[in-house]
């Protein structure tokens, strides 16, 4: 796993600097070749968004230079890396060093770029915050179409702070400059059944203040809600211990593997950091069930390259331009579905309580659970509170990311996206966010008092002057 090396070695993942200046300047030459009167978007045919993308007949940017690690400097534990680079390559850039990034998120082609405008987490996010808060400068090509440097303090310090949670309407990042630690080869696991959401909040909230449990380090936290009688926590160490490990790509599924029945003999197993990295992407959570990849006779036959998130991924696309899910459930005489694929976060405080709600009045599970704090200290230019504007949460304070992904049936006469909305209603009563990389139905008052408010109009006038880019509202509530 680990090798020495000098300042500026490099892997085969790394494509140098010459090549991404070439990859920068086909991107400046899109920009230039869109009419002033079209949006400006992406030229890209795949996506980690769950809603519908604007659509124009206009030629998108040319992104196809900037998908690579420009370079990893094992020394300063840093990383230079293109907007469109995905986690997967990162990774695999970073690893031979015995380096990661601070926060992967869960999904292979989740792009850094698109980790840092939009939002990621993963199970180091108690300890290590969002992915943007690694982020030591970024180079964005704006709306005007000039690339700028923004970093902590400088001239461009504004668009820093205001990119998260911007989805691309203030610019797009060409490159970002991101810390890296060190890992070890292996992670251990425990697995900590509860029979109470109460107990488990409580739990969850301890691990996090003392980054511990009986005495043990833990290095990584998540969890699973199956019922409001069975969840549980995740405990990660990392370890240089060789040692028989687990392999969650074939038959066997991570997800199942966390189940038990003992509340008071946690399970225990382990993986190889990379496998632990990526555990969750191979049935992407537990989503790969509703294409019968989860199905033993099924899972067979399924090939195992196909079994990742990115091919689920087209399957989904297909579903949704050919209606073919609906049209299912219409030759079986039931209603059409609802999309239900969410993340929010709440204070750790109401986890249970919200909890308690969603599996009363939603019938989706299992839910996933990672708890998050803003880095401290976090980068110097930080405000003292709140200091990321477009997704304002408090420093000092514990949340814990709600995921939950999949349908419910529309019931007649309710609006369109009845559940979503009702969501949307009590987490705010919750004080808590959603993330917007699905369908979101706040009314303009509403979004604005939750996301940036005058701080977003006075970047975009900056950073977009002649609204090239569609805003924020536009882009990520879903209208007709």
């Amino acid at each position: 796993m680990r090798k020495r090396v000098g300042r500026r070695s490099s892997t085969p993942r790394e494509v140098g600097a010459p090549a991404h200046r070439a990859g920068v300047e086909r991107l400046l030459a899109s920009y230039h070749a869109i009419p002033p009167s079209a949006t400006v978007r992406l030229a890209k045919k795949t996506s980690n968004l769950f809603r519908a993308r604007a659509r124009t007949n206009a030629p998108g940017l040319d992104v196809s230079g900037l998908s690579g690690v420009i370079s990893v400097d094992p020394v300063a534990r840093t990383a230079d890396v293109a907007g469109m680079c995905t986690y997967e390559d990162l990774v695999a850039a970073t690893l031979p060093y015995g380096l990661a990034p601070l926060v992967v998120p869960q999904l292979k082609t989740i792009t850094l770029g698109g980790a840092v405008t939009g939002l990621g987490i993963e199970s180091t996010s108690f300890r290590n915050g969002l992915p943007h808060e690694s982020v030591l400068e970024i180079d964005v090509l704006t709306g005007s179409g000039e690339i700028v440097t923004a970093t902590p303090d400088g001239e461009h310090a504004d668009l820093f702070w205001g990119f998260p949670n911007s989805y691309g309407t203030l610019g797009y990042s060409t490159r970002l400059r991101i810390e890296l630690e060190p890992v070890k080869p292996f992670v251990a696991l425990r697995h900590l059944r509860f029979d109470d959401l109460t107990e488990l909040q409580t739990t969850m909230d301890a691990v996090v203040e003392s980054r511990s449990h009986d005495g043990i380090a833990v290095d990584y936290l998540d969890g699973a809600v199956f019922s409001a009688s069975e969840s549980y926590l995740t405990l990660g160490v990392q370890t240089d211990e060789p040692g028989p490990v687990s392999d969650y790509t074939g038959q066997d599924i991570y997800y199942r593997s966390i189940q038990h029945e003992s509340v008071t003999h946690p399970k225990t197993d382990r993986l190889t950091i990379a496998d632990y990295l990526w555990r969750w992407d191979t049935d992407w959570f537990w989503c790969s069930r509703a294409f019968g990849a989860q199905n033993p006779r099924i899972r067979r036959l399924w090939p195992k390259r196909y079994r990742r998130s990115s091919f689920y991924w087209k399957l989904i696309a297909l579903d949704q331009k050919y209606d073919i899910g609906d049209r299912l459930e219409r030759r079986k005489g039931n209603p059409p579905r609802e999309r239900v694929v969410q993340d929010v976060e709440v204070p750790i405080e109401r986890t249970a309580d919200f909890v308690r709600w969603f599996l009363r009045e939603v019938p989706i599970e299992p839910l996933w659970l990672c708890p998050l704090r803003l880095r401290e200290p976090g980068p110097a230019g930080a405000s003292a509170v709140r200091p990321w504007p477009l997704y304002p949460l408090e420093p000092k304070r514990t949340y814990v990311n709600i995921g939950f992904w999949s349908s419910v049936p529309i019931v007649a006469g309710e609006p369109e996206g009845a559940a979503n909305r009702l969501i949307e209603r009590t987490v705010t009563e919750f004080d808590g966010h959603k993330s917007l990389y699905s369908d979101s139905y706040y009314s303009k008052d509403e979004f604005t008092a939750l996301y940036g408010g005058e701080r977003y109009d006075e970047l975009k006038k900056r950073y977009d002057p002649d609204s090239r880019l569609l805003d924020l509202f536009s882009k990520a509530v879903q209208r007709k």
